[in-house]
């Protein structure tokens, strides 16, 4: 795997303990988190930076903060959006300050998606489909790049701080719209710390990586300021259902989307790549290869919340006394009653828009 990875891309990470090796990121300290959700146990959130940091800060119940953005060039979103909420979720019940920031001018820089569209779809879908998803809209601050004038201001600061060599590093290329979302988004992950320096928090994919980097390294350069090192915990991607990238938008075929028609997310499953040998007779005798099972991942990383429950399917369909097509039923079923729940919940947080906390 190369030392670049892509923000706005979707390749799928092969190795990721090599990554950690190559951007010296830290494992996870699963054992050290209070009440870790299920993504967490399951080493779904395998590295993290900073965590001694926001440990201190949790241990201790001194103020930290939390925060996550909202890139609204879609109608829809998908599962890796969802496990980025249930992380804010997990930390917003210890306490954190939690930040939203609907990330509408990297999405015209990066997408071509204007303002007015990028906010439009934000209210209308994104943010109610956050609140749904666990986000607890009474304890966060939402806010528009595009109206904050505090980080339009950091943004050119901190682009003062940051060479060419070093955006290439970390980013592949220097495209000026890339240079320009990644400085804004510098100035996203600092923003709590404008009115108060404490320890942050935020959890994002491994494809975000090189936005934290780039942050902690701007710090650095700007002891003076005295702002805290941001923390981050990493979660790995949900791949697509054939196995060959992350989930992604872009290939709506092998991804599943919030919300779609359960007959269509029911036949994507059908046809998802898994484990299951070439005959039922050696199915029966081997078992199936759990690591190469895109539907059991669908169940280990999302659709089944108890324990016991998963390792039960896990040991039955190992040994080959469950098979590929009763994996795929147990999901199709699991998959329709969170659509269903999930398609109620967004209705339901549309009302509470009006009235949400916007900053400017």
């Amino acid at each position: 795997m190369a030392k670049i990875i892509d923000p706005w891309g979707s390749k799928l990470v092969e190795d990721y303990a090599k990554l950690i090796t190559d951007f010296h990121l830290e494992q996870f300290m699963l054992d050290k988190f209070p009440s870790p959700n299920r993504i967490m146990r399951r080493g779904v959130v395998f590295s993290g930076i900073g965590q001694k940091t926001l440990l201190d800060a949790m241990k201790n119940k001194k103020p930290f903060y939390v925060l996550s953005g909202i890139m609204p060039t879609a109608d829809k979103i998908h599962f890796g959006n969802k496990m980025v909420v249930e992380n804010i979720a997990y930390f917003q019940k210890f306490g954190a300050e939690t930040y939203i920031l609907i990330a509408d001018l990297e999405a015209e820089a990066t997408r071509g998606i204007s303002l007015e569209e990028a906010r439009k779809r934000a209210l209308n879908f994104h943010i109610p489909a956050y609140i749904a998803l666990g986000l607890d809209p009474e304890k966060t601050t939402f806010y528009f790049q595009s109206e904050n004038v505090e980080v339009m201001r950091s943004a050119s600061l901190f682009a003062r701080k940051v060479t060419l060599n070093q955006f290439k590093a970390l980013y592949g290329n220097a495209e000026p719209g890339r240079i320009f979302a990644a400085c804004t988004q510098v100035g996203d992950i600092l923003y709590p710390q404008f009115k108060k320096r404490m320890p942050g928090v935020i959890p994002v994919g491994v494809d975000q990586v090189p936005h934290i980097l780039l942050t902690r390294d701007i710090v650095n350069r700007m002891k003076s300021r005295n702002f805290v090192l941001p923390s981050s915990i990493f979660h790995k991607y949900t791949p697509s259902l054939d196995g060959s990238i992350k989930m992604s938008k872009s290939k709506p075929e092998s991804c599943i989307e919030l919300p779609e028609d359960e007959k269509s997310v029911c036949k994507k499953i059908k046809r998802a790549l898994t484990g299951g040998r070439d005959t039922l007779e050696e199915h029966r005798r081997l078992g199936a290869i759990i690591e190469k099972d895109m539907v059991f991942e669908l169940l280990k990383q999302h659709l089944i919340e108890d324990d016991s429950e998963l390792q039960r399917i896990h040991d039955e369909y190992k040994a080959g006394r469950m098979t590929s097509g009763e994996i795929k039923e147990i999901a199709c079923q699991k998959m329709v009653e969170f659509m269903q729940n999930f398609n109620k919940k967004v209705r339901e947080a549309k009302k509470l828009v009006p009235n949400l906390k916007f900053v400017k």
